[in-house]
């Protein structure tokens, strides 16, 4: 499905479910949900004494990392070539959908099958692809099931999470002509029979990278499926997208992080395959796709760099109170949540997501629940104050004037009551007027406007009742009699 602008625009489905976060409209069964992962992640973790020491390690392999990615990307790229893999470097999302495309002309690739891969969401690779006449399906359920309905992930590790059973019978009914079943196991038969064909007939199988390991030149992917192994080891052609971030510097360290990873994620103890890539296998091509695209924005804001040691285990999503409300489809880009809300402003721009940043009621539970201790909270704040003093939706001159005008009408109390007095008739007026769109707009179709009340209003009331109601002498002269 082709979309209008590469970012924040959202396919024509966004428009059509959500106008977005002033307005969120999202799904019960997410709610739930999510509230469910948050309260099994809590009983796991405080099943493990050691738990904080692994995350409080995990943060500082990932800082030392960070801080060395320079040395790091070339030591990695050093030692997966010597095994007959080629290593690609990406800008931007063009020039990575570039490289993409000519992979596949030289491997005369018309079918692709693809593993979970949220930086090929990133790239809008399946519409890219299918621009140049090449088939991609997606293997991994969640993804396939968000592909057939025409629609983006909701969730960075769970992407139908909002789908019941119910919707994927009649989605399957529909897109695949199979009688409807609302069973489990019948809805995994039927998307195991259909993908089956599509691994065996595939020429190229593209996947994420959950780690890079610097030390050995090893691609380390996790899934539950089985359809990651069978996505990169079937076709002839394997190509990893990767982006700079998800390097580490040994493979002693990957342990530390598939335990934090698979726990956080979807509660399991270790996630069901992890296959770990050292290079390209006989009769078989292997290229790798390190994507910067943003990331070095991140990079170059020492207060923003932590965002980079997400290992996207989603578990700050489910903790969310605002993702839980308004669900992923509302940030407008790949990333919901408040990783999303933190990452977004530097990959697209704060001048297109400035936003993002305020759709929080920064409680914190992100920052306590993440794995590698990642700081969401402060995140947050941070690119508020960026968001308000740089180019932004939050700082155009409409926002501007309408702070002075609050600062002047709160600057003294006949100026205050001035104000009141206008937004009293002004509130009454409205009801009669027809709404505009715009901001006002868009925030009274989610909320009705408040009932004032018919009597004198409480200073005038005061000025005339107040006097009677103090007491007779002040509460610091009160003496209190003895026992």
């Amino acid at each position: 499905m082709a979309h209008e602008t590469p970012h924040l625009s959202g396919a024509p489905f966004l428009q059509a479910e959500t106008k977005g976060l002033y307005e969120p409209k999202g799904f019960p069964s997410l709610a739930e949900s999510a509230e469910r992962s948050t309260k099994n992640n809590l009983e796991i973790i405080a099943g493990i004494p050691a738990w904080q020491q692994w995350r409080e390690a995990a943060n500082r392999i990932k800082a030392h990392a960070i801080a060395n990615l320079d040395k790091l990307l070339v030591q990695f790229e050093r030692k997966i070539t010597a095994r007959d893999a080629t290593v690609l470097y990406a800008e931007d999302a063009e020039q990575a959908n570039r490289h993409v495309l000519e992979i596949a002309r030289e491997h005369q690739v018309r079918s692709v099958v693809k593993a979970k891969s949220m930086v090929s969401e990133e790239l809008e690779l399946n519409d890219v692809l299918a621009s140049a006449g090449i088939r991609a399906v997606e293997t991994d359920l969640g993804e396939y099931l968000v592909q057939l309905a025409g629609q983006r992930p909701i969730h960075i590790v769970t992407p139908a999470l909002h789908m019941s059973a119910s919707d994927c019978g009649k989605l399957f009914a529909e897109k695949l002509q199979e009688p409807y079943t609302a069973e489990h196991r019948k809805l995994t038969d039927i998307a195991r029979r259909h993908l089956r064909e599509d691994f065996l007939t595939a020429d190229m199988g593209i996947s994420g990278v959950n780690f890079g390991i610097a030390d050995t030149g090893t691609i380390c992917i996790v899934e539950n499926e089985g359809n990651g192994g069978l996505s990169t080891s079937a076709p002839r052609v394997h190509v990893a997208l990767m982006g700079i971030e998800k390097v580490i510097p040994r493979i002693d360290y990957l342990p530390q992080f598939l335990n934090l990873l698979a726990r956080s994620g979807t509660g399991q103890k270790l996630t069901t395959y992890t296959h770990l890539v050292h290079g390209s296998t006989p009769g078989r091509k292997l290229y790798v796709i390190i994507l910067d695209n943003g990331r070095t924005n991140v990079l170059a804001d020492p207060a923003a760099r932590m965002a980079l040691y997400c290992i996207r285990c989603g578990a700050c999503l489910n903790a969310c109170p605002v993702y839980r409300r308004t669900a992923g489809w509302a940030y407008g880009w790949v990333y919901p949540g408040p990783i999303g809300a933190v990452l977004t402003p530097h990959l697209v721009g704060i001048d297109q997501a400035g936003t993002l940043p305020f759709a929080s009621s920064l409680c914190a539970a992100c920052s306590e629940i993440c794995p590698v201790k990642i700081d969401l909270a402060h995140q947050l704040v941070h690119l508020r104050h960026r968001a308000v003093n740089e180019p932004s939706p939050m700082n155009s001159w409409t926002e501007r004037l309408m702070w002075r005008a609050f600062a002047w009408m709160m600057a003294g109390p006949r100026r205050y009551r001035m104000a009141m007095f206008g937004v009293r008739v002004g509130v009454r007026l409205a009801r009669f007027l027809p709404w505009h769109p715009g901001k006002l707009g868009a925030w009274t179709r989610g909320r009705e406007l408040p009932e004032l009340p018919h009597r004198e209003p409480f200073r005038t009331w005061w000025r005339r009742n107040g006097a009677a109601l103090k007491p007779a002498q002040p509460p610091s002269t009160l003496r209190l009699p003895r026992e």
